[in-house]
């Protein structure tokens, strides 16, 4: 089954595209999502002017802007918390969480050095968040191989 405008695309991006579907459908509070590649380019998001996932996954309440935002806050707060985990001879940065008055924010790592970024309620059930979070990394991680990454990449740059 293929959703309308992930035709043409490998099953492993087309199940990329429902993985991110189901967790902005199915966890409560979750606003929007955005998987970032190691190098800082935005691979999936949940915002429609980049996804080609169906649009009933798709929500417009996210951070102010476009997904774009939210991958350029995802890269950058993943940045940072690596170089303090280096700092701090604290190993590898496993999950990052902002608490804001007005909303939550969540960066969790992905086996290929990608990021997944959540921002989601101020009141959202952050251990339900983080754990439908560690669901898609342990789906996604073995998927994200870097031809797989291009593909996305390239899927996002036809949908502009």
């Amino acid at each position: 089954m293929t959703a309308t405008g992930t035709f043409g695309l490998s099953s492993e991006a087309r199940n990329l595209h429902w993985l991110l579907g189901n967790l902005v459908e199915e966890v409560p509070g979750v606003r929007s999502v955005a998987v970032v590649s190691s190098d800082g380019l935005l691979l999936l998001s949940s915002d429609p002017a980049h996804n080609t996932a169906p649009s009933a996954t798709q929500r417009q309440d996210g951070p102010r802007g476009s997904s774009a935002d939210l991958a350029t806050i995802v890269s950058g707060i993943g940045s940072l918390t690596i170089g303090a985990a280096k700092l701090m001879d604290g190993g590898g940065v496993k999950q990052t969480m902002v608490a804001m008055e007005e909303g939550s924010l969540f960066v969790m790592s992905i086996s290929d050095g990608s990021l997944l970024g959540v921002h989601a309620t101020a009141d959202c059930d952050m251990s339900v968040v983080a754990y439908h979070m560690a669901l898609f990394v342990g789906r996604a991680g073995h998927v994200l191989t870097p031809e797989v990454r291009s593909e996305l990449r390239k899927s996002l740059e036809s949908a502009k």
